[in-house]
């Protein structure tokens, strides 16, 4: 059973939509945690954080200023701590097309400097690592530098020595509500009587912030070190959502953007031959285990998938329906939501 209370986090990118919803969640499930740190680079957002969560009700949040690209800050910010949880990234495919080396500067050589900073630090137990559908055979930029940093994070077990940390990557879809996110897109264009939309057959994973947050959670518990957990998650259609949101407003047909895909994986036929599917998630294996998968699926009553096998958001088995969405967004995105 995991128990937070006692321990030092530490969440890179912790002003984002993960990372709220991570430190809302810590600090109900567990009033004891010792230290909660906030690690961003935009000064306006922590402070907007610090509201929500002041250090004069809430004893162990702290807030850092600093940037993954900077090595020597991450290794003062790791000081003393624990466990850390990476959900700091560059994240806009458009974007990442037009400033690759800006993606890659963080994406990947920032992930350099949390494995770094973590294996030099003389605390850090642990360190998950958050992913991305886009990572599995990407054909964007941003795709390509998360799968880089996943590569990375799960590496990273090969040279911590005879230490007992663990680095262990937690890969999903499309977050919903999230900044950035096509529902909230939606929400605000539906005033204008039309929906954008990039292509009329184009599906998605689904997956809450609830969920991505028990996700790292679990993974956190359980982890043996260099495992890349895909949760089980439902798809949508485009189409969908829009129907859910603003069933009379016109869909227009604006053409796929640069980068983008029609459907995303999260496991592919190759990583079949290393995947393990447990009742309510998949675990992609590292390519050098340092430990037995034979034991692991012994212990958590796993099984190998079959050859070939692959996880896409155009062959998923679960689908939400525009009911099930707006069921959704009343709860997780706008409670006063309404079509």
């Amino acid at each position: 059973m995991l128990d937070l209370n006692g321990k030092r986090i530490l969440v890179t990118g912790g002003t984002g939509s993960f990372g709220k919803q991570f430190i809302r969640t810590v600090l109900k499930q567990y009033p004891d945690i010792k230290k909660l740190v906030v690690f961003s680079r935009d000064e306006l957002k922590q402070y907007e954080m610090s509201i929500e969560f002041p250090e004069s009700k809430y004893p162990a949040m702290r807030y850092f200023l600093g940037d993954i690209r900077d090595p020597q800050r991450l290794k003062r910010a790791f000081e003393n701590i624990d466990i850390v949880i990476h959900a700091a990234a560059l994240k806009q495919v458009p974007a990442a097309e037009y400033n690759p080396m800006e993606f890659i500067k963080t994406n990947v050589m920032g992930a350099e400097n949390i494995i770094n900073a973590a294996l030099d630090s003389a605390c850090v137990t642990d360190v998950v690592a958050l992913s991305t559908d886009k990572a599995a055979a990407p054909i964007n930029l941003y795709g390509a530098t998360k799968l880089c940093s996943d590569k990375l994070f799960v590496a990273a077990n090969n040279i911590r020595g005879y230490n007992n940390k663990k680095f262990s990557v937690v890969r999903y879809g499309n977050v919903m509500g999230s900044r950035g996110s096509v529902i909230p897109f939606f929400l605000e264009k539906r005033k204008t009587g039309t929906l954008p939309i990039t292509h009329k057959e184009m599906t998605r994973f689904n997956i809450t912030l609830d969920e991505g947050v028990d996700m790292v959670l679990y993974a956190l518990e359980h982890a043996w070190g260099g495992e890349i957990f895909v949760p089980k998650i439902p798809s949508y259609k485009i189409t969908a959502v829009a129907e859910a949101i603003a069933p009379k407003c016109e869909m227009v047909d604006v053409g796929i953007r640069p980068g983008e895909k029609l459907h995303e994986d999260m496991i592919t036929e190759t990583d079949s031959l290393s995947t393990i599917e447990f009742s309510k998630y998949y675990v992609i294996l590292p390519t050098t285990p340092t430990w037995d998968p034979e034991d692991l699926m012994k212990e958590k009553k796993g099984k190998r998938v079959e050859m070939g096998f692959k996880y896409c958001s155009g062959t998923n088995n679960e689908w939400l329906t525009p009911e099930d969405l707006r069921a959704l967004i009343v709860k997780h995105v706008d409670s006063k939501f309404t079509v």
